[in-house]
């Protein structure tokens, strides 16, 4: 069951569109999972051809995944890097993909307003804290990053007392901020999203396991949909697909709220455009300032399970839950005895390469989208809107992006794939604890980093 704060705060029961399929089916387009990747790829297709026949076909219910769990950022992040991305094309390519992503933000707002959706919108950009001397490093290092690829205002240095004004989390010597994110309710958007489709005619299958994905046909629990497009947007449940198992790792990222805070608590904490928030730690933790005044904030640091193992169980962990909320109270100590109202989390999916790719074939009329590493917010728009415009063959810059067409290697077979993936989270786990202890910064997380192409 989906317990984020955003599901336990909607309206309404979700909506039911179509129900489960209970016969085979014949469509112009089929797309496997009912998140915003396949959310926005009907969006976009039926705009470019309204003739289309479009199903969506979705195991739960629409928003039940990462796109109805996640922490609200429609960022320009993608988790291959500048050299990465120049490295296997051109640094041509690598600065296109960025401006394609930071460009995505507002393409996202624009259609919302367009359709008068109410995503609790907030366009306040991104800092993250330096609260270290080997923190504040990093950050100048991200700083003079984006200026030698030729973007200076993308990410701009911040002072100690710079930083403050924006966010008054303990010992900041400094920080980073973007313009380039926007924080959102997400369930909001998949809510809307989907009920504009349906309106459109998009057919919407919930309750609907796909089992099978071949050229031509997709082979559900309910029946057997068939459609020369077939587009696969399943992202950290991909393994549940017959001969995905190793295609895309899910791995969990867990979360945590606070009640509505006072007008006394943001007096102290700040972040009064509703900016997004981080720091430069090794382990990844992200935050924002929902359009009620909680604290919405996450992080890793649950294990990978072995084989891949996706349970509801594993949505809660007491301990990443509590350290997050240790970790939250340690940066804004005026949150020492508010109450947190929820917890949850949930499975991402990070493609071998640690690449987010967008790939059709037009020959077999197969496609996908994601591998976004908890991105994919903003991620998944782009991708819909990519594969819309492959699959229409319609001309595009979109479809000359450098991640149009990868092909990530597999992970490898368990127990590799269980043993390297929990062994690289103790790395950086330790690693922020060593740099903490000594001042210095960990061999092993720079070497980590390297290899996940940072």
């Amino acid at each position: 069951m989906n317990a984020s704060l955003w599901y336990s705060q909607r309206s309404q029961d979700p909506t039911i569109f179509n129900g489960a399929l209970e016969s085979d089916l014949n469509v112009d387009l089929a797309i496997v999972g009912g998140g915003f990747t396949g959310l926005w790829t009907a969006y976009y297709a039926n705009k470019l051809d309204p003739t289309l026949r479009i199903a969506i076909i979705e195991s739960e219910f629409v928003g039940f995944g990462a796109s109805g769990r996640n922490g609200g950022w429609v960022s320009a992040l993608f988790p291959a890097h500048f050299t990465s991305l120049a490295r296997a094309t051109s640094r041509d390519a690598a600065r296109r993909m960025h401006q394609s992503m930071v460009a995505n933000i507002s393409d996202i707002g624009q259609v919302a307003h367009s359709h008068n959706w109410d995503i609790d919108w907030a366009h306040g950009g991104t800092v993250v804290a330096a609260r270290s001397a080997l923190q504040n490093d990093r950050a100048l290092a991200d700083v003079k990053e984006f200026a030698d690829w030729g973007f200076p205002d993308d990410l701009i240095y911040l002072s100690a007392n710079e930083t403050r004004d924006r966010i008054n989390a303990t010992d900041v010597v400094g920080a980073t901020f973007t313009p380039h994110c926007a924080a959102i309710d997400p369930y909001k958007l998949v809510n809307q999203l989907s009920t504009f489709l349906h309106s459109r005619g998009v057919s919407i299958f919930e309750g609907t396991q796909a089992l099978r994905i071949a050229p031509g046909k997709v082979l559900t629990t309910g029946g057997t949909v068939h459609a020369p497009n077939i587009i696969r947007a399943t992202e950290g449940y991909t393994k549940t697909l017959h001969g995905e198992k190793r295609s895309i790792a899910p791995v969990y990222s867990l979360m945590v709220a606070t009640q509505t805070l006072s007008a006394s608590n943001w007096e102290n904490i700040g972040l009064g455009e509703r900016e997004t928030f981080s720091d430069y730690r090794n382990l990844i933790i992200y935050g924002q300032r929902t359009a009620d005044d909680r604290i919405a904030f996450g992080g890793r640091g649950a294990p990978y399970h072995f084989n891949s193992k996706i349970s509801p169980h594993q949505d809660m962990n007491s301990s990443v839950h509590h350290e997050l909320r240790t970790t939250l109270i340690d940066m804004f100590p005026v949150l020492a005895g508010v109450e947190f109202t929820n917890a949850w989390g949930g499975p991402l999916g990070i493609a071998r390469d640690w690449w987010a790719s967008c790939n059709f074939d037009p020959t077999t009329g197969l496609g996908s989208s994601g591998g976004y590493v908890g991105d994919g917010v903003g991620t998944a728009h782009l991708g819909g809107k990519t594969l819309a415009h492959l699959i229409t063959e319609t001309q595009s810059e979109l479809t000359t992006l450098p991640w149009v067409n990868h092909v990530s290697r597999k992970w490898e077979p368990e127990p590799l794939r269980w043993i390297g993936a929990n062994l690289g989270l103790q790395v950086m786990q330790r690693a922020d604890s060593y740099e903490q202890k000594t001042g210095k910064n960990s061999r092993s997380a720079a070497y980590m980093s390297r290899m996940l192409g940072h």
